[in-house]
């Protein structure tokens, strides 16, 4: 078959209107900037402290856990450590699509868990639905909009593929540019239900909010250099540089991190994702391209994008490259990455030529916890005082509330529906160790690129993967 240009390298601008775009741009996260002024700051951990629970992570998956486990048990000791500073990685960094999704998306849950996907459908409703009563009740002021996701064909042959979209309206190009009008859209599905939109850090600064108002004590730059508990049970030491947490239980949400279960350390890899940010558009500019209602956007390439506004009409813009670097390492260097950035403002006004002139104001990127799965795993150690959940591939905004519930059931001893899933009670595949890592995702990427510019067409590695449950179909 053929290889072609896709839509966006078929309209990309002149490459001086991205260099214009870009001209006053700064490396930065434009989420976390926004709530400079309002983040409380947390004192580091000193001396010693005893605790009901620790949690270890100050993002979505560790501040859920907190508050969920002060609304379980009021009066329980809970300390959270953060090496850093709240929600200063992805839950900062993310484009804020709160999904009901647990298994990213259903493709990849009916392949994977074909006989519980539909109670993990339900679950996943009832998990985003709980959310959005949680953001009421706890007062989190975090720009939250119920407004679904609109996922776009900007190939001819990406347009069928819209008809096996479950639920939502099929919305043709006429229907599709009448809602955000974009030349390169052909057709669109619209689900209305299934994903909210949030300021990403807000959620993050507010739950730590609410976590210490329920009583909740939170340690910033306390970075968790180790576990030592006894093997035949009581608490299990929790430390830092400066202090030590003696526990009765721990939760672990260490994200992409290096995890403090040894035995996981090959269960994620992290993928940088790119994002950059526009200046507010204008009141003209916002009516050149409609978009009132707010949806979040995605189209159907294996090298998907995501975009949505902000609060102040800004576009984000993020997605397409997803780089893997060699080692499997977290550095701050690797989130400035000029060719993925320019690449991104390239695409974003093959979108919208109308809005040639716009200002980019941020750019940045974030590492995204990569599982063989594509969605989260969880598990316990240390005889059942030890919870982790990891691995929530870009889906972690609402799954990680999910995350939380398992790892407080099983914290507690419990049986419930949540930890008697298939999916919480296996494991993933790991990845394997380097350089055997680093050839097998950079393959598998190119090779995703490829089928892109082959009308889709997944070559001999990628059905190889899909036929062992290891392939990815965004």
């Amino acid at each position: 078959m053929t290889t072609h240009d896709t839509a966006y390298e078929r309209n990309a601008p002149d490459a001086r209107v991205v260099d214009r775009a870009l001209a006053g741009s700064q490396q930065g996260v434009f989420w976390l900037e926004d709530v400079r002024d309002e983040m409380v700051p947390h004192p580091p951990l000193t001396g010693t402290a005893d605790a009901d629970l620790t949690v270890v992570g100050g993002g979505y998956t560790g501040l859920w856990t907190a508050v969920l486990a002060k609304r379980r048990n009021p009066g329980a000791q809970v300390v959270l450590l953060e090496a850093e500073t709240i929600g200063w990685a992805a839950s900062g960094r993310n484009g804020g699509f709160c999904e009901a999704s647990l298994t990213h998306g259903e493709a990849n849950g009916r392949t994977r868990w074909p006989e519980e996907y539909d109670t993990l459908a339900r679950l996943g409703d009832d998990n985003l639905a709980a959310i959005v009563r949680d953001v009421a009740d706890l007062g989190l002021d975090c720009h939250l909009e119920r407004t679904g996701v609109m996922t776009v064909a900007v190939e001819p042959h990406q347009v069928a593929w819209l008809a096996q979209e479950a639920g939502g309206e099929l919305l043709d190009a006429a229907a599709a540019r009448a809602s955000i009008d974009s030349p390169l859209f052909l057709a669109a599905h619209w689900e209305r239900e299934g994903t909210a939109l949030v300021h990403p850090a807000r959620l993050a600064t507010e739950l730590a909010r609410a976590a210490v108002e329920l009583g909740v004590e939170i340690h910033e730059h306390s970075a968790v250099t180790g576990l030592d508990s006894d093997r035949a049970g009581g608490p299990v030491t929790v430390r830092t540089a400066n202090g030590l947490v003696r526990s009765e239980r721990v939760a672990l949400g260490t994200n992409v991190f290096p995890s403090l279960v040894r035995r996981t350390r090959l269960h994620t890899v992290p993928v940088y994702d790119y994002v950059i940010v526009t200046e507010p558009l204008s009141t003209e500019q916002l009516a050149s391209i409609g978009w009132t209602a707010r949806q979040g956007l995605a189209d159907l390439a294996n090298q998907f994008h995501y975009s949505r506004l902000s609060a102040d009409n800004r576009i984000m813009l993020g997605g397409y490259d997803a780089i893997y670097r060699f080692g499997g390492r977290v550095r701050a260097e690797y989130e400035d990455r000029p060719a993925s950035h320019r690449t991104l403002v390239a695409h974003l006004l093959a979108l919208f030529p109308q809005l040639e002139g716009l200002g980019i104001t941020h750019r940045w990127a974030g590492a995204i916890d990569t599982s063989t799965r594509f969605c989260a795993f969880h598990g316990t150690a240390r005889g059942g005082r030890v919870a982790y959940a990891a691995g929530f591939t870009g889906l972690g905004v609402g799954a990680t509330r999910f995350a939380a519930e398992v790892m407080l059931d099983r914290l507690s001893g419990l049986t419930t529906e949540r930890t008697e899933l298939e999916m919480v009670r296996t494991m993933p595949l790991p990845f394997p160790p380097e350089p055997i890592a680093s050839a097998g995702i950079n393959l598998t990427r190119w090779s995703l690129d490829r089928a892109d510019h082959r009308e889709g067409q997944r070559n001999l590695l990628l059905r190889a993967l899909d036929s062992v449950g290891l392939g990815f179909d965004s």
